[in-house]
């Protein structure tokens, strides 16, 4: 495992999203097209690796946590503006990470 210092970790903005969109990507074995909603910082566009485990109409309403402030990516010929976090054990389905409490979606986590 590689450390980071403090300083790196603390580029990162985390913030709590819903998802208020969720669709297959065409063509794509693995992605599922995901619009969420962060508050203040409007609406983005994200593709998650999750379709093995998840079904687009079960995603909808979801409260997650996203990288906000990752450096946008072309995908299967779609711009992801972000990253959904999610805890995997070996050979489990993957998880969301969620707060203990509802939260208002953009609120920034630290």
């Amino acid at each position: 495992m590689e450390h980071v210092s403090f300083e790196t970790f603390s580029k990162l903005d985390l913030r709590v999203g819903k998802i208020v969109e969720a669709e297959d990507v065409p063509d794509s074995r693995k992605l599922i097209k995901l619009v969420v909603d962060l508050g203040p910082l409007g609406k983005r566009q994200i593709l998650s690796g999750i379709k093995k485990w998840y079904r687009p109409e079960e995603l909808v309403g979801k409260t997650v946590v996203v990288v906000a402030n990752l450096k946008p990516k072309k995908m299967a010929g779609l711009l992801s503006e972000g990253m959904v976090l999610m805890a995997e054990e070996e050979g489990q389905k993957p998880t969301f990470i969620v707060p203990e409490e509802e939260v208002k979606p953009g609120t920034k986590v630290f």
